[in-house]
């Protein structure tokens, strides 16, 4: 069944043509993902499809029956409500249920509430208001009453996927939902998604999300767009066969035009005594040799300067915001070649350290100590503080007229532009023409023309394309000095990092040797509720009082499942019984609710059912958590 159909879409800034003449569709259960290089096109052609944006040319058809779900990269919310209201503002029958359930309950009309009630039961509503919360927790919000216009970009975007969500559209269409997640909230849309029998059409540049989560890759490269029916590691392997084909074939157009150019300039002048068939082949030849192009590859062949023995000591480092610690007493001395990632959820802290390490930030107690030889460069998630009437070679000149290289080299700064693939005319536009992902690329390179040995990275792999990333780790592999990232790219950080400092709240750090996945397999494989008795929190590093954790490779780590005990094996059968009686229960009140009464009765069956589907919530999790280890 076709839920949305494109034919021949154009789409051009200026002289600019982003695509020309794209035809696409997408059917019933299709996970389709567009990728493709910063510029090209890709968030123009998702807001086409998802109707937010008129094509220059061509047609886009939806499927009249089905709903459509978009999130936009920067989405419009409204400030003055909370975030509960703007997530019940959307549009779906169970929204529409509950809204009208509020709106009688507010305003104490007997009348309304009765038929609000019995659409509740109709949409199966009543459980819906616990299934939002439970969304907007797991997606890092848990005060939903707060304005939108008190929370950052990154709260607003996931309020924003919060909405799209709950709202279970048909089609879903969403522009980088990976963005500002932290990596728990990421492997909670995966699932989501993955156990969402909805169709899917997204932009992303998350490597282990796109193969995970997509049966459909659409490749937007010059202009045209090429589907592969498969998962990510499936669209790889096509596309380098595409490209050693199309390789070949361009080696053979040349040689071709390099035939019929030597046979052109043979004839004479007069077009008229020429085969008019064999000149015109001649032009198409030439229009298809000289319309392929390379885009290049990022180069970030930087000097990097000299580091010392002595690097970056901290010793004892306590900060806390009003009465939420951050950090106690954490203690760390960095090595030369140190390779770590910084791993929390959001608001645990992880980018109070970063700016406490670089000097912005002063801790509540503690001591930091740089040596003589450190060069910082430290990429923030915010992005360019510069004019936006400011030219791109400008931005650059102003840091450095000239640049050295890690050869020894020097380039002028419209070299090394044109390194970060920034061609001769994309220099001289103004920063506000610039894509996001674009905007990104410049500030990396903002950084790194600083000659740094000590790199900070906050989030550097949002909006950036995917081979843009794979040059930025080759590079950092072979960054001669030390690092510690923030990402929510879990593909970056496994490629990149030795050790991992996880943030586990009140101010509590640990340091687990290996990378996020290592991390992740040691702590599946944990006892559950027992992180706080583990004998690994009270151990004392040698080099550092961070909480170490046992190595995934060592022979320590048990990975034998816990037996329950005879008292839990009770538990989980006292639970089903008792959650069987609060069903039964829940059904009761809402005949009650269904018969009418009074106002104040209505409203104590109400909250009756509110808290009955707290208490089924809560010890369904318990028996969930028991279950498994049976």
């Amino acid at each position: 069944m076709n839920y949305l159909s494109a034919e021949n879409l154009t789409k051009s800034y200026g002289d600019r043509i982003l695509f020309r003449n794209l035809t696409f569709g997408i059917n019933r259960g299709d996970k389709v993902a567009i990728v493709g290089a910063n510029g090209s096109g890709k968030t123009s052609l998702l807001s086409i499809l998802a109707g937010a944006m008129p094509p220059d040319e061509g047609i886009v058809s939806h499927r009249k029956d089905i709903s459509i779900g978009y999130l936009d990269q920067q989405p419009d919310l409204n400030d003055a409500l909370t975030v509960m209201e703007v997530v019940l503002a959307g549009e779906s029958a169970q929204l529409d249920a509950v809204r009208a359930y509020e709106h009688a309950l507010a305003h104490n009309d007997q009348a309304a509430l009765e038929r609000a009630m019995s659409e509740m039961e109709k949409q199966e509503a009543w459980d819906y208001e616990s299934q939002i919360r439970q969304i907007l927790g797991e997606l890092g919000i848990q005060d939903v009453e707060q304005q939108v216009g008190s929370l950052s970009g990154g709260q607003r975007k996931r309020v924003a996927l919060a909405r799209v969500l709950i709202q279970n559209p048909d089609l879903l269409i969403l522009d980088e939902p990976t963005n500002h997640l932290d990596l728990e909230a990421i492997e909670y849309l995966e699932s989501f998604l993955n156990t969402n029998n909805g169709t899917l059409l997204m932009v992303s540049h998350d490597r282990y999300f796109l193969d995970r989560v997509c049966n459909q890759i659409a490749e937007l490269d010059g202009g045209q767009l090429y589907t592969y029916k498969g998962n990510y590691a499936y669209f790889l392997e096509k596309k380098d066969e595409r490209e050693m084909a199309a390789a070949s074939e361009l080696a053979k157009d040349r040689n071709t035009f390099r035939r019929e150019l030597e046979w052109m300039r043979r004839q004479p002048k007069a077009r008229g005594t020429k085969a008019q068939y064999r000149i015109d082949a001649f032009e198409e030849l030439k229009d298809k040799t000289s319309g392929k192009r390379s885009d290049g590859d990022l180069d970030l062949n930087l000097r990097t300067s000299r580091l010392g023995t002595k690097i970056l000591e901290v010793e004892n480092l306590s900060k806390q915001f009003g009465e939420k610690v951050l950090l106690d007493h954490f203690t760390y001395t960095f090595k030369r070649f140190d390779r770590v990632g910084l791993i929390g959820k959001n608001g645990m802290g992880k980018t109070t350290l970063m700016n406490m390490l670089t000097g912005q930030l002063r801790p509540d107690s503690g001591k930091i100590t740089t040596g003589g030889t450190v060069k910082f460069g430290y990429y923030t998630q915010n992005e360019l503080s510069i004019p936006e009437n400011q030219r791109v070679i400008d931005v650059v000149q102003d840091v450095a007229e000239v640049m050295k290289l890690a050869n020894g080299d020097t380039v002028t700064a419209s070299q090394l532009l044109s390194r970060f693939l920034f061609d001769r005319a994309k220099q001289y536009d103004y920063v506000a023409k610039l894509s996001g992902g674009e905007k990104r690329r410049l500030q990396l390179l903002l950084v790194l023309v600083q000659n740094p040995n000590f790199l900070i990275l906050d989030e550097p792999t949002n909006d950036l394309d995917i081979s843009t990333l794979n040059v930025l780790e080759e590079f950092l592999l072979n960054f001669s000095g030390c690092i510690l990232i923030v990402t929510h790219d879990r593909y970056f950080m496994d490629r990149l990092v030795e050790h991992v400092f996880v943030m586990e709240g009140e101010g509590k750090v640990r340091d687990f040797p290996g990378n996020y996945t290592d991390y992740r397999e040691w702590r599946d494989d944990q006892p559950k509720n027992t992180s706080q008795n583990d004998k690994a929190t009270s151990a004392k590093s040698k080099n550092q009082s961070v909480t170490p954790a046992v190595s995934s490779q060592s022979g320590s780590t048990s990975t034998t499942k816990k037996k329950l005990s005879f008292k839990e094996i009770k538990e989980y059968e006292t639970l089903e019984k008792e959650i069987e009686s609060l069903e039964q229960r829940k059904a009761e009140v809402i005949d009650l609710l269904n018969t009418g009464g009074h106002h104040e009765q209505l409203t104590a069956w109400s909250r009756e059912i509110e808290q009955i589907n707290q208490s089924i919530s809560e010890k369904s999790d318990r028996w969930l958590e028991l279950a498994e280890y049976l």
